[in-house]
């Protein structure tokens, strides 16, 4: 019992680092969205070189987007005041290096919040009456200030010999011909919940620098590519049975389309030996990218092949395509030859995996949550400790605060409409509940972590996002 709950407690440090690490950079993907697209049109390799806008890509890589995670991570430690100052302090190290400043920002932002919340829970009680805004605005000052200068004479340097030789790893294994083993360890990792952490905290970061040189990166595709999951999904609507092959047709459209990985992990799991269908599917798109030297603008996000078709820059469709296609055909064969040893035939084992996904992951998924069991969720309670009339706001909240609690919070939304319910619905992260949140809608293995965070509100926690019987309930309540 001991060496299981030592083993969850790794396993939910794990998840909140790597949620923490996604979380400072998936709120301002539309900002990396809008240079990638900057940058596909308007260098001189584009497809409308303008020598005006082309001015846009460098301070947007070397000032904003640092600049804009510094803040969010700073945000997320001490709300807008912790934020303030992680940007002050990120701008130390970004004078203090010559290359953009995203992993510097992502350590300063957080640091810096950190640090004034440590400071203000000392010295803030001690303020006299009526000097709070003479504190509140120089504290920050002072603290920002001397972070910056740290930034720019210690910290700075010391990130940039790290980030170049984290780089220039990459950039061996690129030149070895063996980025295509790093699936091994992504698709995987991708399963086991690391998505968000491996593309957003670590592959994103080094493309974008690369892009910043090349106007392209091969990193953005390594994990991103939906290709290996459409392979598998494929396989299944060939060769599965029972619910597994019903549902892996609209699994695929949500995959490929949407952009929503997760769909296709609870069809691994429900078989594991198709983790190699996803490692080679990968390993030979990654193959495919590199031998037409293809690459994005920007990272993908949703992986999409939408969104992959906007940051496809000038003469790379062809590779990007065929390694799409490669992985896809490959992942499908493998997929096939799996599934036709033994393609599992009953419902149970598809809804089973996909509870065990969510556990692995400690989160629910909104996109996976259509294919697990919700009976369970009708002999769950909802807390009411608000009187109906005074609900003004729901807000379904996930770890990101993007994927599953947007989808979440699209359907109560619409239910709302049909019953004419004049009542907010929104979507964030769980670090960034709004304090006037009324009604909290989470998974029920993240409801003690919105409890701590909103205890006043009214938390209503669910086990399938898509086909919850509490949605009906809330509107029968609110009515």
């Amino acid at each position: 019992m001991a060496e299981e709950k030592k083993k969850s407690s790794v396993k939910a440090r794990v998840q909140k680092f790597g949620s923490f690490l996604s979380g400072m950079i998936m709120p301002n993907i539309g900002a990396f969205i809008a240079w990638g697209l900057i940058t596909a049109l308007f260098i001189p390799t584009g497809w409308l070189p303008n020598e005006t806008f082309e001015q846009l890509v460098g301070p947007m890589i070397t000032y904003l987007l640092p600049l804009l995670i510094a803040y969010t991570g700073g945000k997320i430690i001490y709300d807008v005041r912790g934020g303030v100052v992680g940007a002050i302090a990120t701008m130390g190290v970004i004078i203090g290096a010559d290359i953009p400043m995203f992993l510097g920002a992502m350590i300063m932002g957080p640091l810096a919040g950190f640090i004034i919340k440590k400071i203000d829970n000392v010295f803030l009680p001690k303020v006299r009456q009526g000097f709070e805004m003479l504190y509140n605005n120089f504290s920050a000052g002072i603290l920002g200030a001397l972070l910056a200068m740290l930034g720019v004479i210690g910290i700075g340097p010391v990130i940039v010999a790290f980030t170049t030789v984290l780089a220039g790893g990459v950039q061996v294994i690129v030149n070895a011909g063996l980025l295509p083993l790093v699936s091994i360890f992504i698709e995987p990792g991708k399963v086991l919940f690391l998505n968000n952490a491996i593309n957003h905290g670590i592959l994103s970061p080094l493309g974008a620098e690369q892009a910043l040189q090349e106007g392209k990166s091969i990193l953005f595709m390594l994990e991103t590519n939906p290709g290996p999951g459409l392979g598998i999904l494929l396989a299944y609507m060939v060769f599965g049975k029972g619910m597994a092959r019903q549902s892996a047709s609209g699994a695929s459209v949500i995959h490929f389309f949407g952009g929503i990985h997760e769909i296709y992990f609870p069809y691994i799991l429900m078989k594991p030996l198709l983790i190699l269908a996803a490692i080679g599917g990968g390993m030979s798109g990654i193959f495919v990218f590199t031998l037409f030297n293809a690459g994005l603008s920007s990272s993908p996000s949703p992986g999409s092949i939408i969104a992959y078709t906007l940051l496809t820059p000038q003469g790379n469709f062809l590779g990007v395509y065929a390694g799409v296609i490669v992985a896809t055909v490959v992942s499908f064969l493998i997929a096939s030859v799996i599934l036709k040893r033994g393609a599992p035939d009953d419902e149970g084992d598809l809804q089973g995996a996909a509870a065990k996904m969510q556990d692995m992951k400690g989160k629910k998924s909104a996109a996976v949550g259509s294919l697990a069991d919700s009976e369970k969720e009708e002999k769950e309670t909802v807390e009411q400790s608000k009187a109906d009339a005074e609900v003004n706001k729901v807000v379904f909240a996930c770890d990101a605060g993007m994927g599953s609690s947007a989808m979440g919070a699209s359907i109560l939304r619409n239910k709302f409409k049909k019953e004419s319910i004049d009542i907010e619905v929104t979507n964030t992260s769980i670090s960034n509940l709004p304090a006037d949140a009324d009604i909290v809608i989470t998974h029920k293995d993240l409801t003690e972590r919105a409890k701590d965070k909103l205890p006043d509100a009214d938390h209503i926690s669910v086990d399938n996002f898509l086909g919850s019987p509490k949605y009906d309930e809330l509107v029968k309540r609110l009515k």
